[in-house]
């Protein structure tokens, strides 16, 4: 347990950008504000300094669970799809959205390229909102019917596989997540960034990070596995 009280948060921040978003639940500045402890923040934001310390320490102490999906159960593995990448989109787009509107206001008379980030990444998000509710509404529940049927899934009113549909709903959200990586350099901020700016980067690498592994898990494992029923 780290004891974050006597620490200021840009001390926190340069260490470990991913505390980034932690502050921005509780709305504390760790920008232009970023002077301040945490014990001042937390006691003019009227904020419980505990609450907050436990969130810090709990970030530094998550690790990476290897799972083997290959094994898993359809109707177990869009669960998981649906309680972790599925949730996962809902919980952080407004959070990068809101990092990447403020970087865009700041810099991007200076960084132009950021003006095109914010775009794209409001393109796709909007367009994954969508594609995951269809997916939850319309085509896990069919395939966890017809897991229970032992069926195949009907094909589409153009003959085609529906699976197929989601599959290029898929390809359209990693052109645009690729053409963001390029725009970045490889979310690499520029040189004396602000935190801010560091931040959005953080947030938008570790979103796409998950959105390939968000595809994967659909069109390399549960889509091939309901394909093979």
């Amino acid at each position: 347990m780290i004891n974050f009280k006597n620490k200021t948060i840009a001390e926190i921040v340069s260490n470990d950008i991913s505390t980034a978003s932690i502050f921005k639940k509780y709305n504390i500045d760790f920008c232009c504000g970023g002077g301040k402890t945490i014990e001042k923040a937390c006691k003019d934001a009227e904020i419980e300094i505990n609450n907050l310390v436990d969130e810090l320490n709990s970030n530094i102490n998550q690790s990476n669970i290897k799972l083997n999906f290959n094994d898993w159960e359809i109707g177990f593995l869009i669960d998981y799809i649906v309680n972790v990448h599925h949730s996962y989109i809902k919980k952080n787009i407004p959070i990068i959205n809101s990092f990447g509107q403020k970087v865009s206001r700041v810099h991007g008379e200076r960084n132009v390229e950021i003006i095109e980030v914010v775009d794209l990444f409001s393109k796709m998000t909007q367009d994954l909102i969508l594609h995951t509710e269809k997916e939850e509404t319309l085509l896990f529940p069919e395939i966890k019917y017809l897991v229970k049927q032992s069926n195949k899934l009907d094909k589409a009113e153009d003959g085609h596989d529906k699976i197929e549909i989601f599959e290029y709903e898929h390809e359209e959200a990693g052109i645009i997540a690729k053409r963001i990586i390029t725009l970045t350099n490889n979310f690499k901020a520029p040189e004396n960034a602000c935190n801010t700016y560091k931040a959005f980067y953080f947030k938008l690498e570790e979103f796409i990070n998950d959105l390939f592994q968000h595809i994967h898990l659909e069109n390399n494992i549960l889509f091939r596995k309901v394909r093979n029923l």
